[in-house]
């Protein structure tokens, strides 16, 4: 009962575009979602990242994603926060029958091929505030391209990312940090990608996104000197999107 409530819950953050039904991913199973929830509230996960799941709702997040453990699955820059979806991601997919593959922050990636990764043969990239190459690391497009090149026709791209002031034009400096989701759309989309859907989940009203030092201003940098005031908005809000390689 609990599982169905939740996924009803689920839909109503949910935007589904209108893509064939053969396009669409399913959400996680009842099964996955059930480990996800042994992993999540595991005693031995760290303090420090059990803390942030008010704010980055993994549980929700990866279901919402369709998290598959027999997959292929690929995360780029996972070693933000100490690996914090790492250390549920892989446990879950090899302990599933999956592959697992972490593309590492100056790793001359993509400039060169991702090391390990078999390109054309994986099922789902993730990319989880890993914004650095959005905004710093142009251009840009190479690395969305590149993801694109990764996935085997039919795959699928998740990303949740802060969401910066669509009503002001990106800042290709990213000096704030904030990446604003027509622009990451209109990216890949241009590189071939299709979207399949959004969720409202990472969202966080109270973020106005006029921070003395941008994103990270709020926590878990709180960089700054209004450190209470951050705290009471919480991390950034984020725009969750799941995209499709077209077969």
């Amino acid at each position: 009962m609990k599982i169905k409530v939740f996924l009803s819950a689920l839909v109503a953050f949910s935007v589904v575009v209108g893509l064939p039904a053969s396009a669409q991913r399913p959400e996680a199973s009842p099964g996955t979602q059930e480990k996800l929830r042994q992993l999540i509230t595991n005693s031995d996960r760290p303090k420090r990242h059990s803390a942030r799941d008010q704010y980055r709702h993994p549980f929700e997040t990866l279901s919402f994603l369709g998290i598959d453990p027999s997959e292929t699955v690929v995360e780029i820059f996972h070693g933000g926060q100490g690996g914090w979806y790492r250390a549920i991601i892989e446990p879950l997919v090899e302990g599933g029958g999956g592959r697992y593959f972490p593309v590492r922050g100056r790793s001359g990636w993509p400039r060169s091929d991702a090391r390990d990764v078999p390109y054309g043969d994986v099922d789902i990239v993730f990319v989880f505030r890993a914004h650095g190459f959005l905004i710093y690391g142009a251009p840009a497009e190479d690395h969305v391209k590149d993801i694109f090149r990764m996935l085997k026709p039919g795959g699928y791209l998740g990303i949740v990312d802060h969401a910066g002031d669509e009503a002001v034009d990106q800042d290709p400096s990213g000096q704030n940090g904030y990446v604003n989701e027509s622009y990451f759309r209109a990216m890949a989309e241009t590189a071939g990608f299709e979207l399949v859907r959004t969720s409202a989940v990472n969202r966080n009203p109270k973020d106005n996104k006029d921070h003395p030092r941008g994103v990270y201003s709020l926590p878990p940098t709180s960089s700054g000197p209004d450190k209470e005031l951050h705290r009471a908005v919480g991390e950034s809000d984020r725009f969750t999107h799941l995209y499709r390689k077209p077969e």
